[in-house]
């Protein structure tokens, strides 16, 4: 059973499961490729060097311990941007990992718009992982249905959102 205790999130860090977690459902690519919505993408699923400079397709290949560079990088930036956003806001590990995956999936920009950041900040921790599921779309096809899950459909996306809401419940309920 996961610890549910909940602290302020400015003590939290991202986790190694979180770490880890990011790492299988990105996968590892050394040649830089486009990802669904025709960003490039190098590593662990970054469009980002660790220096912040934009990965482009014609990049060189990218070695496992410079992508893990690259990761931790992004994450960390994500970190602090969501710690920023959250103010006064306790939440348990497993919660502020999904929070952290959902920001390096979507980017802390989305996060900062979403119903999951207002629900956050109102306490409604179950409203907050309810909100989760809204976001299914990438490349502005509904990754929940199963007509967009074809070769270059988007199923994972879907998949990985799943993933994200019941952890965030389970830490919830």
């Amino acid at each position: 059973m996961q610890n549910k205790t909940k602290v302020w999130v400015g003590l939290l860090s991202a986790s190694i499961v979180a770490i880890g977690g990011i790492k299988a459902h990105e996968g590892y690519r050394a040649k830089p490729y486009y990802d669904i919505g025709r960003v490039a993408t190098a590593a662990y699923g970054s469009t980002v060097y660790e220096d912040g400079t934009p990965v482009k397709i014609t990049d060189p290949p990218v070695s496992r311990e410079r992508g893990e560079k690259m990761l931790r990088a992004h994450v960390s930036k994500d970190e602090a941007k969501l710690k920023a956003m959250l103010p006064g806001v306790k939440l348990s590990q497993a919660e502020y990992d999904v929070y952290v995956d959902f920001a390096y999936n979507f980017g802390t920009e989305r996060f900062r718009t979403s119903s999951m950041r207002r629900e956050l900040l109102k306490g409604d921790h179950i409203a907050a992982c309810k909100a989760l599921l809204k976001y299914r779309f990438a490349a502005k096809r509904d990754c929940s249905k199963p007509a967009n899950w074809g070769p270059r459909g988007c199923k994972g996306v879907w998949t990985r959102q799943l993933k994200r809401y019941h952890k965030c419940m389970e830490a919830n309920t």
